[in-house]
């Protein structure tokens, strides 16, 4: 074994390793691919706004190199962005580069880059570059709106510890930085590794949905984003440099994350925007608000009318205020009537205070979930938890936060799980459950 690879996978033994410190986030583990010459180029050029930290993130990133078996490169010449040049690096990091810098030919040749696998890190300002080209536009994720003054203390909410950038932290993660607005919310495009709690400082525009680290895959290339990196003093921050190097090694293709690129495989059937396709069953309704589905009175259902499912992957994020009561209905007929859905299909329950056959990933009256199982991966009230139900014939498998919980198999032959609609519970007044990021994969 030579000793570059030795090196890179050490590299993502440390990332993985962090995860042994923090027992509740052991799920993340998944071993490095072993590659040898991994080489990276960090491009700082500057076309607006200049960040003084610029000089300690490339000095970071250099370090994180020579820590962990990977060559870095620095430039701020543009002329680097040629086919010949972009193919000896395994990723491009953008450092607070702000405004036009790239020509029309030099981006031509990173476009090649990209399509070609290569990988992508954006930090910080890099959300502030380039907006007339659509390409980086879609690469970046989501172009920088506003921030508010100063650099304050605020939460951010980990929701995937599946990746190598977050497999570290905890579920909350309070750190100083200048905290950026977007002019868009990029889920639904993206697989969103973390938020912002606006409630936590002044300043935020993007209501209670406000993402702040992603990455996805993009024409073929990897490509990671933070808003992180506006201080001096955040390239010192072990916990940012583990966040940094985890997004560098997943755009570089050294280390893999466990939701991977799967998620762009599906297709929304609610994005936020609009529920077209969707009909109301039964009292009550859903409230439509920066891009979240909360339930109001009941009890009905909200179903999405416009296709029947048959094997199929279907995600979803849920958040309850508190002891609140709902489901997911999948396998049931056409009907005006929820109860057609109560008798007809099977409900995977939400609420976490009831009976184990009626609890949360629960089919419920019928199997309990794994409670134990269930009990570490369940975030709690007030937290977005996100389910995956995955139908194959007349087998179902229920995981939460990315943890099976349950495996069924229909044998009811009133019911089937084979063919059927897809639906969302309102339960009653007292009972307000929130959705959000509804997709749907069909499975061979």
């Amino acid at each position: 074994m030579t000793a570059s690879r030795r090196s890179v996978i050490g590299a993502a033994a440390a990332v993985i390793g962090a995860v042994a410190i923090n027992p509740s986030v052991a799920r993340a583990e998944r071993p490095a691919k072993k590659r040898d010459g991994e080489r990276i180029l960090v491009f700082s050029k500057t076309a607006g706004f200049r960040h003084d930290s610029i000089p300690d993130g490339i000095a970071a990133i250099r370090q994180l190199g020579a820590d962990n078996g990977f060559t870095v490169d620095a430039t701020e010449d543009s002329g680097a962005f040629t086919p010949g040049h972009l193919q000896q690096y395994n990723a491009v990091v953008f450092l607070s580069t702000t405004g036009d810098v790239l020509n029309g030919a030099q981006q031509r040749a990173f476009e090649d880059y990209v399509r070609g696998g290569g990988g992508y890190v954006g930090v910080h300002a890099a959300a502030d570059t380039e907006y007339d080209w659509p390409f980086y536009g879609g690469l970046v994720g989501a172009y920088f709106d506003s921030h508010p003054p100063g650099t304050p203390q605020a939460t951010v909410k980990v929701e995937d510890r599946n990746h190598p950038a977050t497999a570290h932290l905890d579920a909350e993660w309070v750190r100083i930085d200048e905290w950026y607005n977007y002019r868009t919310n990029p889920r639904g495009q993206v697989h969103v590794l973390a938020t912002l709690d606006e409630d936590s400082y002044s300043g935020g525009n993007m209501g209670e949905d406000h993402p702040i680290a992603w990455y996805q895959t993009y024409e073929g290339g990897r490509a990671f984003y933070t808003g992180g990196g506006h201080t001096k003093e955040s390239f010192a921050e072990p916990e940012f440099r583990m966040h940094l190097l985890g997004g560098i090694l997943y755009a570089a293709g050294v280390a893999e994350s466990d939701c991977g690129s799967g998620e762009t495989d599906y297709t929304p059937i609610f994005d936020g925007t609009s529920t077209e396709g969707w009909k109301q069953a039964g009292p009550g309704s859903f409230r439509l608000e920066d891009g979240i589905l909360t339930s109001e009175g009941g009890m009905g259902m909200l179903w999405y009318e416009a296709r029947k499912f048959t094997s199929y992957s279907l995600k979803l994020d849920w958040m309850m205020a508190g002891d609140d009561n709902s489901g997911v209905f999948i396998g049931f007929p056409p009907s005006d009537d929820p109860w057609s859905a109560v008798n007809n299909g099977y409900e995977i329950q939400i609420d976490a205070t009831d009976t184990p056959d009626k609890t949360t990933g629960a089919v419920y009256g019928f199997q309990s979930a794994d409670i134990a199982a269930r009990d570490k991966a369940l975030n709690p009230p007030g937290e977005w938890n996100t389910f995956e139900l995955r139908v194959e014939g007349e087998h179902l498998e229920v995981w939460l936060n990315d943890v099976k919980i349950n495996d069924f198999t229909n044998t009811d032959p009133v019911r089937s799980l084979a063919e059927g609609h897809i639906g969302i519970q309102n339960h009653g007044d007292d009972d307000q459950v929130s959705f959000r990021n509804i997709r749907v994969k069909d499975l061979p």
